[in-house]
């Protein structure tokens, strides 16, 4: 009886990052337009190792829409956030124009804490593919109006003048303070709320790139989880590295390197919360691929890279996954970029 007893102790064990009841927190980490190249450049200039390396499971995403062969952070992040195909250029809808719910909107509905941190404007396509249902990307203005209803707990990033200087004379965040949300304009500000909702306006459009930005993207997830995790039921959290993928679109060596690591600074806060909070998933991934990079030659020992673009535009290759925690296993293998949705809500057991 003492081995039976034993043995399904052990099979529930190995099951265990398996089950929706075991995972309670869900972070899911984009590095836009983070391919295997930027990964590896990153891992080279820092001499060798990454925090990311950490990750026990490991896949790939195919990101193609549903209009184009190459995909745009507005159809690749609505993919992940929401679980379909779209057009290039729409967030948060169908390629038929239909509204279609997030994983943020279903942990919210699902009495969990939300929170979006980025290092661009909030109403870029990436974050507003998890929070709007617009037909247009650049319907800035009308990004920033979704946060209104979307109930996102915690949300840091730039994209003041959408909020405060709109062409229609309104102030959404007078209309977000209304609503109970605690308004921040700097990380000092940011750092000082520790429970309740919370805008965090930290640029007038977009934050500086790093390093003129400093510690803010590390720090705001350090911060939005210290706020989310007051939620008992859990919560789900979406972090991007936004300024990869405009490095890429630059051409820009350093800057991609650079962003790249500032997101693996973002990447360590994550792993310390899930490794003392073990009923947290940590997905890292990416939307698509930017710049087309080849790594020609580096040196662990120096940390130098010899890097090269083929295109200033984004590219169709697939993306990697990189899971940690609990239900990391779940990540492995190769899917659809639509696939991330269906996975978390297996997981959480909605």
């Amino acid at each position: 009886m003492k081995r039976i007893v034993v043995a399904l102790w052990l099979v529930a064990f190995v099951l265990q990052p398996l089950t929706g009841q075991e995972v309670k927190n869900v972070i899911v980490m984009i590095g836009d337009g983070m391919g295997v190249s930027q990964v590896y450049a990153g891992l080279t200039a820092n001499r060798g190792s990454l925090n990311l390396e950490q990750c026990q499971y490991v896949g790939f995403s195919k990101t193609y829409s549903a209009s184009d062969y190459i995909t745009d952070s507005a159809a690749g992040g609505t993919a992940i956030a929401c679980g379909v195909k779209t057009t290039n250029g729409t967030v948060g809808m169908d390629a038929w124009g239909n509204p279609v719910p997030s994983i943020l909107a279903l942990a919210a509905k699902n009495d969990l804490s939300t929170g979006v941190v980025v290092s661009c404007d909030l109403t870029h396509a990436t974050p507003a593919s998890f929070i709007a249902h617009q037909p247009k990307r650049s319907m800035e203005e009308a990004i920033a109006a979704d946060y209104l209803p979307s109930g996102v707990t915690v949300c840091i990033g730039g994209g003041r003048k959408n909020f405060e200087n709109r062409s229609d004379g309104k102030n959404i965040t007078q209309q977000m303070k209304a609503k109970g949300y605690q308004v921040a304009y700097t990380m000092d500000e940011v750092t000082k709320v520790t429970s309740g909702k919370l805008l965090g306006l930290l640029a007038e459009q977009h934050p500086a790139a790093y390093p003129e930005r400093g510690n803010m993207l590390p720090d705001a997830v350090a911060a939005a989880l210290h706020i989310l995790k007051n939620n008992e039921k859990g919560f789900f959290l979406m972090v991007e590295g936004s300024q990869i993928d405009w490095g890429g679109h630059a051409n820009n060596q350093e800057q991609v390197i650079n962003e790249m690591l500032d997101f693996d600074r973002a990447i360590k806060v994550a792993f310390d919360f899930a490794e003392k909070n073990p009923n947290t998933l940590v997905v890292i991934t990416a939307d698509h691929e930017t710049g087309g990079l080849a790594l020609n030659g580096g040196n662990f020992e120096t940390g130098e890279v010899n890097a090269a673009f083929t295109t200033k535009g984004h590219t169709a290759v697939m993306v990697p996954v990189f899971a940690f925690g609990a239900g990391a296993r779940e990540f492995a293998g190769i899917y659809q970029n639509t696939d991330f949705l269906p996975k978390i809500l297996k997981l959480y057991g909605f």
